[in-house]
C-alpha cells in the first residue's frame, strides 16, 4: 500500500510540474488517503505484535 501512496505522490508532483492543478489535487489526495491508512494498518500490527508475544 506504501507503493500506491508514492505512485500518486510522484503523479501528483509531475501533474504540477505541467500545471494540471485538479489532477495535482485529485493523486495528492488519493496519496493522502492511502498513507493514512497504511499508517493506521502499520500502527495496528505493531500492536498486535506486541501483544501475540
Amino acid at each position: 500500500m506504501l507503493g500506491w501512496t508514492i505512485t500518486f505522490l510522484i503523479i501528483a508532483i509531475i501533474a504540477a510540474i505541467f500545471g494540471f492543478g485538479g489532477i495535482a489535487a485529485g493523486a495528492a489526495g488519493i496519496a493522502k488517503i492511502l498513507f493514512f491508512i497504511f499508517l493506521v494498518l502499520f500502527l495496528l500490527s505493531l500492536i498486535r505484535g506486541r501483544s501475540a508475544s
